[in-house]
């Protein structure tokens, strides 16, 4: 019975996915996609139903694409499920769903059967029924009725009052003398209105959103005797200036106008285009620390970098925004534009305060921060805003601070805020995480000796004990890479942290007993797992007593824990082998964040050394297919000999 019910379910579920498979394929747009997916959706309460998700405690609603279905959110807000007529269709009493298709009418009468009556009522006003009821072909982008109620009262007043002409003009901006379906407004394409050819502008996005104006069309697609009809959101006006335009004539973009001089932008935002410009008002500007300031505005590199990161290469209306998105900017890096609830956001942060100011060749949204991107930030500032305060804090202690705002081409290494420990008297160590020259982190190589701001030479791959745990980030001059541990720099060869740890007095002794003193104070790299006092203490008095007395056979034991590499436990992954001197490997793991040797945990890992790295282990490491012997000893026997 159970395989039969998996049977049952693997074929519903296959079912499902060669439809959507198949809509797809049929689906020839964006919007028309979402159209099909809201259909399946929707399917269940009988034909032509689409599955709409409206935005809880507004009137807000959308076809649903699969993402939306299942987190049931649109612009991080909880949605609840509606299902309507699909464009086209209509309900019939006492039938399921919405089996019948709306009586093909004219364009006028269909505006009162679409939700857009008072389009309706002004196309009687403005004494445009006539058009609108005779022959022809037309497109209609008609505002529902919330759009006219939105309309600024002086606004609407002045379009309705006894100069119909002006109210006739702005139902013409909103016509074009062909019928275009959905399908055919395509991104980025423009039509001529009825309004004395002014052009109207369409963007259809990969999301089904589709606008005109950055109006969304709400209702598309339904269809008149005459024409089409595509309910949208808001009342359009005619589009005359650009970019530079605008902000030529805003005195609250004052500050952003004199930059874009300054970095040579004017003629870009004059030509023609489809950019997105996040624009920063003169209180923006304000908030930044005066030094900061000046410091970009007279830097052109740093300037250019700035503005270019309020850019993007894409127009994206306000509408457009369904949830964050990453957007490429003409810096070259990427923006979160994202939306909560009816505010747009930027990486996170709803900072936009005007939206959808349109023009020619492009939008632009007015921002009440400036954003500024790494490129053109100092070291100091890069550190700032990471999550690396604890280090940030300091370096600044450490009189680093002119290192870190000046233009030297340096590499900060910012430990992360664990990795101190309450570690106090850590700031006399931070002039050696800073290295003299710009690194990327892809040019690091196995071997490598980094010079610090302090004079040491650190060593590569991983830096010493600590591994970089985030993606570079690349600043005006300098670059920084945030670590997993505060690097310690060793104070000796591996000898010599051995004797200056209690912990391995027995191994000392073993060491020397072993003849190996010589060879661990070779200038060569090592790794050592070095087993503790607890780690001897560990074995059977017997066993111990003869391992200690023969020097070949302990020498084996310990070359097993020895190997002619070095090894940070940063760069132990899941299935790492490691070459001993002794000649066999051994296996280590990671597993909660602790590495295993031979399924021994390792107890201290990454003691620095000059020749080496020692991590302490708490057991004698055994190969993993160790047998007992006939004493019933634990038979840990190697071949001193080999390797």
């Amino acid at each position: 019975r159970f395989y039969l019910q998996k049977v049952k379910m693997n074929v519903c579920a296959l079912a499902l996915g060669l439809a959507l498979v198949l809509t797809a394929c049929v689906a020839r747009s964006p919007f028309q996609a979402v159209l099909q997916h809201s259909r399946i959706r929707g399917r269940t309460h009988g034909p032509n139903v689409c599955a709409m998700q409206q935005i809880k405690g507004t009137s807000k609603k959308y076809f649903t694409n699969c993402k939306q279905w299942y987190h049931r959110k649109i612009c991080g807000k909880p949605t609840v499920i509606t299902y309507e007529c699909c464009p086209g269709y209509e309900k019939i009493p006492g039938e399921k769903g919405c089996p019948a298709a709306l009586p093909l009418v004219n364009i006028y009468s269909t505006l009162g059967m679409v939700g857009a009556s008072t389009t309706q009522m002004y196309s009687d006003r403005a004494q445009l029924r006539e058009e609108i009821e005779g022959p022809g072909s037309f497109t209609f982008f008609a505002p529902s009725n919330k759009a006219w109620e939105s309309l600024p009262t002086e606004i609407l007043d002045a379009l309705v009052s006894n100069v119909n002409i002006e109210l006739l003009n702005a139902l013409h901006y909103h016509m074009v003398s062909r019928r275009l379906t959905s399908e055919e407004l395509k991104h980025g394409s423009t039509f001529s209105s009825m309004y004395q050819d002014a052009p109207v502008h369409i963007h259809h996005y990969s999301n089904g959103i589709v606008t005109v104006n950055c109006a969304r069309l709400v209702k598309p697609d339904q269809h008149a005797t005459n024409g089409i009809v595509h309910v949208v959101d808001r009342v359009i006006t005619a589009i005359s200036n650009n970019m530079q335009s605008i902000i030529d004539i805003d005195d609250d973009l004052e500050t952003l106008r004199t930059a874009f001089a300054a970095a040579g932008l004017t003629t870009m935002l004059e030509n023609e285009g489809h950019y997105t410009v996040f624009a920063p008002t003169n209180d923006a500007f304000e908030k930044i620390p005066r030094e900061t300031l000046n410091r970009i505005l007279g830097d052109p590199i740093a300037l250019k970098d700035l503005l270019n990161y309020h850019i993007l290469k894409n127009m994206h209306c306000a509408e457009s925004i369904v949830s964050g998105t990453p957007m490429e900017t003409l810096q070259g890096t990427m923006l979160e534009v994202g939306c909560d609830g009816e505010h747009m956001t930027l990486n996170g942060k709803a900072i936009i305060t005007k939206t959808d100011q349109l023009a020619t060749n492009g939008v632009i949204h007015y921002i009440g921060e400036l954003l500024i991107p790494d490129s053109a930030k100092t070291l100091l500032e890069l550190a700032e805003s990471s999550s690396v305060s604890t280090a940030t804090r300091m370096f600044v202690e450490a009189g680093l601070t002119p290192h870190l705002t000046g233009s030297e081409a340096l590499t900060m290494l910012a430990p992360l805020n664990d990795a101190f420990k309450g570690n106090v008297c850590m700031r006399k160590l931070m002039s050696n995480h800073v290295l003299k020259e710009q690194l990327s982190s892809k040019a690091l190589y196995h071997g490598q000796e980094l010079e610090t701001l302090g004079g040491l030479k650190l060593r590569n791959l991983c830096i010493e004990n600590a591994c970089i745990a985030a993606h570079d980030k690349v600043g005006r001059y300098a670059t920084m890479f945030t670590v997993d541990k505060v690097i310690t720099p060793p104070m000796g060869n591996i000898m010599d942290v051995l004797k200056a740890d209690d912990r391995f007095i027995t191994l000392v002794n073993a060491i020397q007993t072993a003849g190996m003193t010589e060879l661990l104070n070779q200038q060569k790299v090592f790794t050592f797992f070095a087993p503790t006092n607890d780690a001897f203490n560990e074995l059977p008095q017997d066993e111990r007593n003869r391992l200690m007395r023969d020097p070949q056979h302990l020498s084996g034991v310990l070359k097993y824990h020895l190997g002619e590499s070095m090894l940070v436990s940063g760069g132990v992954s899941s299935h790492t082998r490691f070459q001993t001197l002794q000649g066999e490997k051994l296996e280590l793991g990671l597993r909660n964040y602790t590495v295993y040797v031979n399924k021994i945990p390792v107890a201290d890992a990454d003691l620095m050394a000059t020749n080496g790295i020692i991590h302490a282990v708490n057991s004698i490491i055994r190969p993993l297919h160790y047998r007992k012997t006939e004493r019933g000893d634990a038979d840990i026997s190697l071949d001193s000999d080999s390797g």
